[in-house]
């Protein structure tokens, strides 16, 4: 058997050159390049948190950096000088996998952890709700910034706030023919209803679906929905912290969930399955007043060692 040529302009007739899934088969390799991406969309970005994430030898780790950097997914940013050390972030070519991590996840979810059923919604003991679980007490990634209704780019917790409720569905103004995905017009009624209470005890409202920003910004005149709308079109946010999704309309939706965030971006409250929109709320609200005024907590997942994330909205 050949020796497959790994250079990220070349090509190996060993993959068949014309191929593009053999191709892309030969940049991302085996399984642990998968996995290293994944980690990486997570915002863990430094080798020994990498290490720590995967249970992966030193060795093995460092040959798919060192593999994916060469193949230009990844780029090295330097944090410290004595002893050098390196952040592995992603490139351009390495957000474009966003979309193939969310649909491996996406189809392994509906065909392996489910029964096949295409759904909006899932069952309280399934592998996406203990996985939505699991984010309580973790924290929401730095730079995790989308695009908002204007065509900037937002910090998904909201700088300054004593809690930040970030609230995901699937689309606002179509009609998806798929079970658990009608409601999405209430929730965000129900949300912009509540809105003067959160704002009462310091905490912000979020919400985010993979719609364009413009429907997005139609959606919230028409409506008149006072918090702000973010696109995660390109899925970063749901690569980030492996929500939930299925394809309708052409693309992939988020199924709807509710999380409340911390000062310290430590998740603190997870909701999913939502199955009563109302009582979502309520709860949300309820721990939004619990953690109004108070010292946010140390973040209890595994922390990457970085400085904490910008606030406020991206310039330019």
């Amino acid at each position: 058997m050949g020796t497959m040529d790994t250079h990220p302009r070349s090509r190996s007739r060993n993959v068949d050159e014309e191929c593009g899934i053999a191709q892309a088969a030969a940049v991302l390799g085996d399984w642990w390049n998968l996995l290293v991406l994944r980690e990486v969309a997570r915002g863990h970005v430094r080798f020994d948190v990498l290490a720590s994430e995967l249970s992966v030898s030193r060795k093995v780790l460092n040959e798919r950096l060192r593999h994916l950097v060469e193949q230009e997914v990844l780029w090295r940013s330097r944090y410290l000088d004595r002893p050098p050390r390196y952040e592995y972030l992603l490139t351009g070519r390495g957000k474009a996998l966003l979309h193939v991590l969310v649909a491996m996840q996406d189809w392994a979810d509906r065909w392996l952890l489910g029964d096949g059923t295409l759904t909006a919604t899932a069952d309280g003991e399934s592998g996406e709700a203990a996985r939505v679980r699991a984010l309580v007490g973790t924290a929401v990634p730095g730079d995790l910034w989308l695009t908002d209704m204007r065509g900037g780019e937002r910090d998904v917790v909201a700088p300054g706030a004593t809690a930040t409720v970030l609230f995901t569905f699937p689309a606002t103004g179509i009609t998806l023919d798929v079970p658990g995905a009608a409601g999405c017009t209430l929730e965000n009624r129900l949300f912009r209803d509540a809105w003067p209470t959160f704002e009462r005890v310091g905490a912000a409202v979020v919400g985010v679906s993979t719609q364009e920003p413009a429907e997005q910004a139609a959606f919230a005149a028409a409506e008149c929905v006072p918090f702000p709308l973010l696109s995660d079109e390109h899925l970063r946010l749901a690569a980030a912290l492996r929500l939930p999704t299925f394809r309708a309309g052409q693309r992939f939706r988020l199924k709807r969930l509710v999380l409340v965030i911390d000062s310290e971006r430590v998740v603190r409250r997870a909701l999913y399955p939502v199955m009563d929109i109302p009582s979502a709320v309520d709860e949300a609200l309820r721990t939004a007043v619990e953690l109004g005024g108070k010292p946010g907590a140390r973040p209890g997942g595994k922390p990457d060692g970085r400085p904490k994330g910008r606030t406020a909205t991206r310039p330019g």
